[in-house]
């Protein structure tokens, strides 16, 4: 499924209002978030996929990583997890049982509570979890909260879905496949913790839509606008050897379809950089939205904190309202 098209799926559903609902369908938000008391509310999401790495250990860990990154995004603390399981009848059994180990490992790492769980029968494998959690309904972060100044901070690198392609096309490294699982088994949570610190605007994960389909998702339909500066985007090393090679996940080509209407990309940007910020990441980063007062205190503590990549990359800016400019200085950052 490509971009827009749940939207093109829900359109004329009679969606059920409720006074408690703090977030739902209305927007494209990385959870739900719904209010139980003046002090509580509960966030719920859900994800899965099927293997980007061969390792089913490393799987397992990745789709738990990417699951729980959604109620990191809003600010919450993931408390429990059920399994999302689809699995070939064919299949050795010893496979799924590494698959569920390396999300319980993760969860274990996260402190967040495994209750259960449902498998169906499927050609092809698929894992994730549908993760609930727990936050103050006054402290809920937005994806569309940002104001003109703002900073405007990714965590992790980008590239996954390159190199991802890359490996299934034999051209990868083993050097390049441990970066990425090292970044995409990473949880956001040390990274939520200290946004949350700082009193950021704004928040999303960086995932299947790339940097600029969720940068697109922070500015369409508000007051404010975006400028990058492509050059300051922390990316994977190998990533433009790859381009050349016409290794490009077909999410990338989708992405740009779907957002390139909203996006001015400056002459200046080589055409190899602008393919890297539409590329669908699998366990990206936070991207978020930092009063200009605290973005360089708040990198320094996120570096000194082992989240060694993170960087400022753009800003809000008051126009063009709903847009986003891309331009690029003299070299491009890697990770």
């Amino acid at each position: 499924m490509g971009p827009g098209d749940l939207n093109k799926a829900l359109a004329g559903l009679p969606f059920i209002s409720d006074p408690n609902l703090i977030m739902g369908l209305e927007r494209s938000e990385d959870a739900g978030v719904y209010k139980l008391t003046d002090e509580m509310a509960i966030i719920q999401t859900v994800d899965f996929f099927t293997p980007i790495v061969d390792d089913p250990f490393t799987f397992g860990q990745i789709a738990a990583v990417n699951s729980l990154s959604d109620v990191y995004a809003k600010g919450g603390k993931p408390l429990t997890a059920m399994n999302v399981v689809c699995f070939p009848e064919n299949m050795d059994l010893s496979i799924l049982n590494r698959v569920l180990a390396g999300g319980l490992d993760k969860m274990r790492e996260a402190g967040v509570v495994l209750v259960g769980g449902h498998t169906v029968s499927d050609p092809e494998l698929k894992y994730g979890l549908s993760v609930t959690g727990l936050i103050h309904p006054q402290k809920v972060i937005r994806n569309n909260g940002a104001q003109a100044g703002d900073k405007l901070i990714l965590t992790k690198p980008l590239g996954t879905g390159i190199i991802s392609t890359a490996l299934k096309g034999g051209a990868a490294g083993e050097a390049a496949v441990q970066r990425i699982v090292r970044s995409m088994s990473t949880l956001n949570r040390k990274a939520a913790e200290l946004m949350l610190e700082a009193g950021v605007h704004a928040c999303t994960d960086v995932t299947g839509f790339g940097l600029l389909g969720h940068c697109a998702e922070m500015v369409e339909g508000t007051e404010v606008g975006m400028v990058i500066d492509a050059a300051a985007v922390p990316v994977f090393p190998e990533i433009r050897e790859f381009i050349g090679m016409g290794l490009l996940p077909g999410g990338l080509h989708r992405n740009r379809e779907f957002r390139q209407h909203m996006v001015e990309i400056d002459a200046g940007v080589p055409e190899y950089l602008a393919d890297i910020l539409y590329d669908p990441q699998t366990s990206g980063g936070l991207l978020m939205a930092v009063p200009p007062a605290e973005a360089a205190a708040l990198l320094k503590k996120m570096h000194r904190a082992d989240i060694s990549e993170a960087a400022i990359i753009g800003e809000f800016a008051a126009a063009p309202k709903g847009r986003i400019k891309v331009g690029v200085t003299n070299q491009v950052k890697p990770a």
